[in-house]
C-alpha cells in the first residue's frame, strides 16, 4: 500500500494515509517532500502551530509516522509556493550532476556553491533542487556536505536505503575520503588527528566547530598526495563524520585548507586568491560502504577549476 490522499470537510484540507515508504520517517522530513516548493520555515510554522496532525493529535517535528497513520495537512497558499520555486538553471545543474542511480540510491557530483538544503538564508539546496527536478522520486539526503565542498553526495531513493546507510554511518563503518590543499608544509606525510570537536549554532544559524575536550570525539587520517610551494594537496580519509571536520582538524594541526573563508589563514587565502583559488579547496572524492550483500563506490574526479589551480600552484 502506497501513502493515499483525500479530502476531508475543511477547505484544502489533505488527510494523508501514511504507506510504507513514509514508516518511520519524521514527520517534518515527510512533510519536506509532500509539500514541494514550500519553504521550510513555513513547514515548520504549520507543525509548530499545531496545524498539522497525527490520528487527531498535534505533530511535533521529530514525530515518527507509521504505517496506517492518518496525517492531517492543512492547505498552503499557492502563492507562497511560487515565490519560492527553483530556478531552472539550478534545477539543471543539479539533475545533469547525476553520476549513479538505482532503486535504492540516487548520487550526484555536487557543484560547489550549492548547499545539501535550504535553510539559514538559502532558499534552495540540492535536495530541493532534485526534487524540483525530479517530482515523482521520494528523495532523502543520506548525510551532508558544506555548501563550498564540491564532490560525491548521495540521496535515497528507498526508505530501506536511507536508514541502512546512515546504520553504516552511523557505526563508521562507511569509507569516505576527500582531497583538501593544506597550507603550509606538514612535518610528515602521514598523520591523524585525533581531536574532539563542539558545535555552537550562532544568531542566524551559522555554525561554528572548535577542538574542546567537551565535544565528542573525532578523527581525520591525512596523506600526502602531492608536494607544491608552501602547500601540499592531502587525502583526508574520515574516522567520524562530524561537523567541519576537516576543515577544523586542519587548522588544529596548524595547517588550515586554502581559500577556507572560517578556519584559514587570512594571509595565504589572500596569495591564493591572487593566483585564482576562488573557492575553499575541499572535495568529496569517494565513497564506499557494503550494504545487502552489494558493494557500492561512487567516487569524482576533482574539479577543473581546482586542476587548474594546482597547475597555477606549480609553476
Amino acid at each position: 500500500m502506497q501513502t493515499v490522499t483525500s479530502l476531508d470537510g475543511g477547505q484544502g484540507v489533505r488527510i494523508v494515509e501514511i504507506g510504507p515508504e513514509r514508516d518511520g520517517q519524521r514527520v517534518d522530513n515527510a512533510l519536506m517532500t509532500m509539500l514541494k516548493g514550500v519553504p521550510r520555515s513555513l513547514v515548520y510554522r504549520i507543525l509548530r502551530t499545531g496545524q498539522v496532525r497525527i490520528n487527531g493529535k498535534r505533530a511535533k517535528p521529530d514525530t515518527r509516522l507509521a504505517l496506517g497513520d492518518m496525517l492531517r495537512i492543512p492547505p498552503v497558499r499557492v502563492a507562497e509556493r511560487e515565490e519560492n520555486e527553483a530556478p531552472s538553471g539550478m534545477v539543471r545543474s543539479v539533475a545533469d550532476a547525476v553520476i549513479f542511480e538505482d532503486k535504492h540510491f540516487l548520487v550526484i557530483d555536487k557543484p560547489v556553491g550549492i548547499a545539501a538544503h535550504g535553510g539559514s538564508g538559502v532558499s534552495h539546496g540540492a535536495i530541493e533542487l532534485l526534487r524540483a527536478a525530479r517530482p515523482n522520486d521520494h528523495l532523502e539526503l543520506v548525510h551532508r556536505l558544506d555548501r563550498d565542498t564540491s564532490g560525491v553526495l548521495v540521496l535515497a531513493k528507498s526508505r530501506s536505503g536511507l536508514t541502512g546507510l546512515q546504520a553504516l554511518i552511523r557505526e563508521n563503518t562507511v569509507t569516505k575520503q576527500y582531497l583538501c590543499l593544506m597550507t603550509g608544509t606538514p612535518r610528515k606525510a602521514k598523520f591523524d588527528v585525533n581531536a574532539p570537536l563542539l558545535k555552537s549554532v550562532m544568531h542566524g544559524g551559522e555554525r561554528l566547530v572548535r577542538v574542546d575536550d567537551a565535544g565528542k570525539p573525532s578523527l581525520t587520517y591525512f596523506k600526502e598526495l602531492e608536494q607544491y610551494p608552501n602547500a601540499r594537496l592531502m587525502q583526508a580519509t574520515l574516522g567520524t563524520g562530524r561537523t567541519h571536520q576537516i576543515r577544523v582538524h586542519a587548522q588544529y594541526a596548524g595547517h588550515p585548507l586554502a581559500g577556507d573563508p572560517k578556519y584559514g589563514d587570512e594571509a595565504a587565502n589572500k596569495r591564493f586568491r591572487a593566483m585564482g583559488l576562488k573557492r575553499m579547496f575541499l572535495h568529496a572524492a569517494r565513497m564506499s560502504f557494503d550494504l545487502d550483500g552489494k558493494n557500492y563506490d561512487f567516487s569524482s574526479p576533482l574539479p577543473d577549476e581546482l586542476k587548474a589551480f594546482l597547475d597555477k600552484l606549480a609553476g
